[in-house]
């Protein structure tokens, strides 16, 4: 090939490429490309789009700004016990000269949090905030500080009531947790790890919601509020506040295995807070009604045992403080009832009982309708005041962890226990009473058996059977008797004596189907 063709060549390939560019431009195909680096910013969404969110938004804002001057944080101090030194050959008269030079007792302080709820100065907090503290300081928004006095506390309900000694001052408006429903928008506002005055949102994530032993005393209430609003410690004793911005709750616990917000925490209803208040403020006390029972929610068995279509309802477990005294007892109500209605409104479970029950005086008469093993019950019940508690319940170590000798142990298949007669050293170390002496300690409990995690060993006795047949039991072959008129897929109850409840012991029921 000659240079003229060559150069002829290098031409055509050089209008061709030149010609491809052209039209690949015209058809818009060099768009896309990996290594390109100039991009279109997507548009900006419309006022019309975000104003949803501008307006919840202003709506937090202004939740904010109008509660939390009335939120304070609140610093309990304690004095540590310490017992003086021993001063010898001390002249009469001079103990208190001496007595001047000694080290102040050290405080140790715990932190928490409180809202306004009148103008001269009541407080609602929570119980554990301020228990057994010797001094109580109140901090506000605007950095005024003030020693508060306690005007009274309640442990059964977590509330507590104290006082400042000031005018005119910010509160927070209360409102009515009996009108709040499952997903509604919430604000929690607190001073949590020592961050003051922290508000934080979520939502209401249940209602009625038990927590089990977290109050370790009778009659404790059951029946929180339930928020995944961040709550920490520091949080207690703090509003939970609605959209409207009215008090519904106050915040006093979480459920998380680190101790720090997992997303779910707790608040007491305004409206048991607010009765609580007025008691401690009028009385110094709580004014309760009570059943005088102790109580526990309906399982599947328990349902199936009363005669009932659905699995709901409250199942009678003991007396309180006894048979005798208990104003259940006394108008007629036995140890395995499931209490399905009071005062003529539905109850399916705990906190829907006990928010009736609140809303009576001692004194003043309830109507009870119950399921005693498919026949329904009615009972008027006078309701009457808590037993008073003793400070402490003593529970020896020797109590708590007594296993006693096997002695004549029986096995019982179908139920999946082993049994004997309760050993002498276990009525003393558990100081069982005469009324309980005689029945069948449980000595064993087989996992894969019915009475696994309903019965426990070297803790439970057997009383009585209560339902197909009320038998008392006093042996193995007693206890052998009934269950072998049973068949597969029965339920039975027994009468139980749990040792180790409360402290001091307690009777339940407990519905067990049968192997």
């Amino acid at each position: 090939m000659n240079r003229l063709a060559r150069v002829q060549l290098f031409a055509a390939i050089f209008v061709a490429f030149a010609c491809g560019l052209v039209f690949a431009s015209g058809f818009d195909l060099t768009r896309i490309s990996w290594a390109q680096t100039k991009t279109t910013p997507a548009p900006k969404p419309t006022a019309q789009e975000v104003k949803p969110l501008e307006e919840t938004g202003q709506a937090f804002e202004a939740i904010a700004e109008h509660v939390t001057p009335a939120v304070v944080s609140i610093t309990a101090e304690q004095l540590e016990a310490r017992r003086a030194p021993q001063r010898r050959n001390v002249p009469p008269g001079m103990d208190e000269f001496f007595r001047q030079f000694e080290d102040q007792q050290p405080r140790t302080g715990g932190t928490g949090s409180g809202f306004i709820v009148t103008k001269d100065g009541y407080i609602l907090t929570n119980n554990h905030v301020v228990a057994n503290a010797d001094r109580v300081t109140v901090t506000m928004l605007d950095n005024r500080r003030f020693e508060a006095k306690v005007i009274g506390r309640d442990p059964t309900t977590d509330v507590a009531v104290i006082k400042v000694d000031a005018t005119d001052l910010p509160i927070a408006a209360m409102g009515d947790d009996r009108n709040t429903r499952i997903g509604q928008w919430v604000v929690a506002i607190g001073n949590p790890l020592g961050l003051d005055f922290t508000v934080t949102a979520g939502i209401v994530s249940a209602k009625g919601r038990s927590l089990g032993t977290l109050l370790n005393t009778r009659y404790a209430i059951q029946d929180y509020i339930q928020t995944d609003a961040a709550i920490n410690p520091g949080n207690s004793g703090g509003p939970l506040v609605n959209i409207r911005g009215e008090v519904i709750g106050i915040n006093s616990a979480i459920a998380s295995s680190t101790g720090f917000s997992a997303g779910y925490g707790f608040a007491i209803p305004i409206t048991l807070a607010k009765q609580v208040m007025d008691d401690l403020v009028q009385f110094g006390r709580v004014r309760r009604a009570v059943l005088g029972v102790s109580i526990d929610e309906v399982d599947p068995s328990d349902a199936r045992a009363a005669g009932l279509s659905e699995i709901r309802g409250v199942k009678i477990q003991a007396f309180d403080p006894s048979e005798s005294e208990s104003p259940s007892a006394r108008a007629g109500v036995e140890v395995g009832d499931i209490i399905v209605a009071a005062a003529g409104q539905r109850v399916n479970r705990i906190s829907e009982l006990q928010r009736v029950i609140r809303g009576f005086k001692p004194g003043e008469v309830v109507e009870i309708e119950a399921m005693r093993f498919g026949q329904k019950k009615t009972f008027k019940v006078r309701l009457a005041e808590p037993p008073r508690q003793p400070d402490e319940q003593v529970a020896s170590a020797e109590r708590a962890g007594v296993e006693p000798a096997r002695t004549g142990e029986r096995s019982n298949e179908r139920l999946g226990i082993s049994v004997a007669a309760v050993p002498p050293e276990f009525i003393t170390a558990r100081r069982v009473a005469d009324a309980y002496q005689h029945g069948l300690l449980v000595t064993e409990v087989s996992a894969r058996g019915p009475a696994y995690q309903e019965l426990f060993a070297n803790r439970d006795i057997i009383l009585r059977t209560l339902h197909p047949v009320r038998k008392d039991i006093r042996s193995a072959a007693d206890l052998e008797q009934v269950v072998n008129t049973l068949k597969r897929g029965d339920v039975l109850t027994l009468l139980v004596w749990d040792s180790a409840a409360g402290g001091s012991g307690s009777t339940k029921a407990v519905t067990l189907a049968i192997r």
